[in-house]
């Protein structure tokens, strides 16, 4: 069992590590951060098994390093052209938006000016990221680390991987398809989204570059994600191994490896040296203990659609 003390540790770790990133940073700065990271629900760090507290740790560490990387101490303005860039750049989602949009009413619309759309939208109606605004205006009155903590929330959450897709171009094709039928289009409030152009300037550099043609771009940012999202599936199935262990034992944990390695209930059957009608039952199990105990506290969006999908495939 994790005490309080373990957690009081925790805070205490990432104290040090903003200490020893950010010297020059306000104590009351740095303290926005952890307390960020950490979240309004500490009673989630309870009763974490040193296993699980490992793949917490490696969330927060993922969702720091997004803050550090593209947002903490930038300017909100240009903050908010590095997030839209970042997301502008999902090759798989641009497809989607071009498609989708040529079948539109308004055939003038890129994809930056969808993306900004869906954002606005994300910030209006949806539930989480309403929750993350609230508790980040608990954290910290200073509006740029505001800024900065609200971009890392958005670009960690539209990146969560959902069937091996970004959650984000699932939202944005819910979205196109919505306004399509609806001949809707937003036009994000210039005084909470800062309005960019096709085509980006780095402060870094006089040169600007369009993203739409720079394939190195695209390719090393392609390859980013993909590292990012198998870090966040890698964490997620190790935990739900270590939780089937405990809940049903060994042979829950093999059939889980097995089945996400596409086997058939017959080919794990084989396997395992099991009756395939045990090994039909032990699906059962796993699966309802997934998607019913697991993933009420763990991603519970990912893990519902992620077994649904393999279940489904399983069945044909």
């Amino acid at each position: 069992m994790m005490s309080k003390i373990t957690m009081a540790q925790l805070t205490q770790t990432w104290r040090s590590q903003l200490a020893e990133d950010y010297p020059q940073a306000s104590v009351a700065n740095r303290e926005s951060i952890v307390r960020w990271l950490l979240g309004d629900d500490l009673e989630r760090f309870d009763n974490l098994t040193s296993a699980q507290l490992h793949v917490t740790q490696q969330a927060l560490s993922f969702r720091y390093r997004i803050l550090q990387k593209r947002y903490l101490g930038i300017p909100p303005e240009r903050a908010y052209r590095r997030l839209i860039s970042r997301l502008s750049s999902l090759l798989v989602l641009r497809h989607k938006v071009r498609a989708l949009v040529a079948l539109s009413r308004d055939r003038h619309r890129t994809v930056v000016d969808v993306i900004q759309e869906v954002l606005q939208e994300l910030l209006l109606r949806d539930r989480y990221i309403q929750q993350q605004v609230a508790w980040i205006a608990q954290c910290t009155n200073n509006f740029q680390l505001r800024s900065a903590l609200l971009f890392a929330s958005i670009e960690e959450y539209s990146m969560r991987p959902i069937r091996d897709r970004p959650l984000l171009v699932y939202r944005t094709i819910d979205y196109l398809q919505r306004t399509a039928r609806g001949g809707i289009t937003y036009s994000p409030n210039s005084e909470q989204l800062q309005l960019v152009s096709d085509e980006f300037f780095t402060e870094e550099s006089d040169n600007s570059f369009s993203w739409l043609d720079n394939h190195a771009l695209v390719a090393y940012q392609e390859a980013e994600t993909e590292a990012e999202q198998k870090a966040m599936h890698d964490a997620v199935k190790q935990e739900l191994s270590d939780y089937l262990q405990v809940k049903l034992g060994k042979e829950a944990v093999q059939w889980l490896q097995l089945y996400l390695q596409g086997k058939s209930q017959q080919a794990i059957a084989n396997q395992l040296n099991l009756d395939v009608r045990q090994v039909y039952r032990l699906r059962e199990k796993v699966c309802y203990h997934a998607e019913r105990t697991f993933a009420q506290k763990k991603q519970p969006e990912l893990v519902a659609n992620w077994l649904a999908a393999k279940v489904t495939e399983h069945q044909n």
